[in-house]
């Protein structure tokens, strides 16, 4: 498995660091980070596009979620089973995104092990491929701050595009009905874990990514703003067609 993720994963995003800084001379760390952030989101467009897809239309649905829970409250398996259906008829995937996520968890873990553990900024030659040069000049450093030391400031940029991308992806979700009796406990639970996600992530992102470093930081600041923009564009697509 370990030999399989550095030849898939690890080696190939280090080459493809190392050349940016042969094919783009005036960049920094920073710039190569965002560069090679850019370029992932890229490639896994079409799936994180399914997911903000998914992520908008749940939002559409939702009176109709709750139709069906209303309306089969008493009937777990019929209730399941409606749910099921009016996810197919309406195209949702509402676990798309855990895909991506999943994806991305290998280059989080091959960028923390090139700052950290290949003597970056010096150019481990063993594992550079044969045609990718070594460049005469590699900086770590992006805007004043050292990407292979942590980084506050990264951090709480981070935390804080997460903040506005969880408030986007749950925006328009509705609340349980005030004051019903037959508001279930799952319901509540749900929204109570929505609400405290919305705010308890950010901050978890914050000391995850201050704790590791500033690349990790400045990757999951770029990837969240990718996020946000495309979130945007589809919800404005979207809006355009239903008009």
């Amino acid at each position: 498995m370990s030999s399989l993720y550095h030849h898939f994963v690890f080696n190939p995003l280090y080459n493809a660091l190392i050349a940016i800084f042969t094919f783009v001379p005036w960049a920094d760390a920073g710039v190569a980070v965002i560069l090679i952030t850019i370029v992932v989101r890229v490639i896994l467009f079409p799936l994180s596009q399914k997911a903000v897809v998914a992520q908008v239309k749940m939002q559409q649905i939702s009176k109709d979620l709750q139709n069906i829970k209303d309306k089969y409250k008493d009937n777990k398996e019929e209730q399941a089973r409606q749910t099921l259906a009016l996810y197919k008829d309406k195209g949702v995937n509402p676990f798309s995104g855990i895909l991506v996520l999943l994806i991305q968890l290998p280059v989080i873990f091959a960028l923390y092990g090139i700052f950290l553990y290949t003597g970056f900024p010096k150019v481990d030659t063993e594992i550079l491929y044969s045609f990718i040069h070594i460049p005469e000049n590699i900086s770590a450093v992006f805007l004043g701050m050292d990407l292979t030391k942590k980084s506050a400031i990264l951090a709480l940029l981070a935390a804080i595009a997460t903040f506005f991308q969880m408030r986007l992806a749950t925006a328009r979700m509705p609340l349980p009905a005030k004051g019903k009796g037959d508001a279930s406990f799952g319901d509540n639970l749900a929204q109570s874990m929505q609400t405290q996600m919305k705010y308890f992530l950010p901050v978890l992102v914050f000391f995850i990514a201050y704790k590791i470093s500033g690349v990790i930081a400045l990757y999951w600041l770029t990837t969240n703003l990718f996020t946000i923009g495309q979130e945007l564009l589809v919800r404005k697509r979207l809006s355009t067609l239903t008009a």
